[in-house]
């Protein structure tokens, strides 16, 4: 899941949220966390006509900005509902959790190169 909030967090939410993260690892749900940098630190890269424009910030803050994600390993949506229930974040920010599944490697990868995985298959074999 990523994470989008509209302050900035205080000494009390950051204890919440370290508990919180320590109990996804204590449950082996936690594979990965990071948070991010605000979007006025950022780079824009955008493609039109096959070229590329590169835009470097400040940008204006926007109502929704990703502050962070979650790669969690569950057995269900259900499942992590239920942890997004849990998070300490509702508490203090007016805030949406989005939830997405990650698609396997070769899975996303014989989408987007479907000649190049049926090539490496006939030389593996």
């Amino acid at each position: 899941g990523s994470c989008a909030s509209s302050s900035a967090p205080d000494g009390q939410f950051i204890a919440e949220m370290q508990k919180f993260n320590k109990d996804l690892d204590a449950a082996g749900v936690l594979l990965a966390l990071e948070g991010l940098y605000p979007g006025t630190q950022g780079t824009r890269v955008k493609s039109a006509g096959g070229k590329w424009k590169i835009s470097d910030g400040p940008f204006a803050e926007t109502k929704e900005m990703i502050g962070g994600f979650w790669i969690w390993q569950v057995n269900s949506q259900e499942e992590a509902i239920e942890w997004v229930k849990r998070c300490p974040i509702s508490a203090h920010a007016e805030s949406e959790i989005e939830l997405r599944e990650v698609i396997p490697g070769e899975q996303f990868a014989g989408k987007l190169a479907p000649a190049f995985f049926e090539r490496n298959n006939r030389a593996a074999a």
